[in-house]
């Protein structure tokens, strides 16, 4: 895997997948859209949409497993505290050949870097939230998500996607 071709796009993903609003309904939307690609695709997966200030979306699909859940937060909480997403800091960690817990100290029952969980930003605003995706190989988890934010977006998928 080359860790900069892949950082480079995830950069560019967390640059034009910004919100100009987000509220509630926009949250739903996103969570809903997540949930219908997910079942028409039979994955079993847990979606979660969570802003800073209260969940907004959550959904198991059949197939997914009771450590999905854990594993959404751990890499949620990823993204609250780097406001990146959880796939560049665990390949960014990866390139540095460590880990979080020896990094910053950051425990792996309460963080998870691996992929799956994208900021949620407002242009103007920041970082307000994430949504996040857990079932799938990390990889896989992420670019679901980030097929999900460019759908909602407007944005031109094939330009986002990160290379075989």
């Amino acid at each position: 895997m080359n860790f900069d071709k892949d950082l480079e796009r995830i950069a560019l993903q967390e640059k034009e997948l910004q919100f100009d609003s987000f509220n509630l309904e926009t949250g739903w939307k996103l969570g809903s859209l997540l949930r219908d690609m997910a079942a028409q695709r039979k994955l079993g997966v847990v979606i979660d949409v969570t802003l800073f200030s209260m969940p907004v979306f959550y959904a198991a699909l059949e197939g997914s497993t009771p450590d999905n859940p854990n594993w959404v937060r751990r890499k949620r909480n990823c993204v609250f505290r780097f406001m990146k997403s959880s796939y560049a800091i665990g390949l960014t960690l990866a390139k540095q050949e460590s880990t979080l817990q020896a990094k910053f100290g950051l425990p792996d029952a309460e963080f998870s870097p691996h992929g799956g969980s994208f900021p949620i930003v407002v242009k103007g605003t920041g970082c307000i939230g994430a949504v996040t995706v857990s079932g799938l190989p990390q990889r896989e988890d992420h670019a679901m998500v980030v097929e999900a934010l460019a759908n909602v977006l407007g944005k031109d998928l094939g330009a986002l996607k990160l290379g075989a």
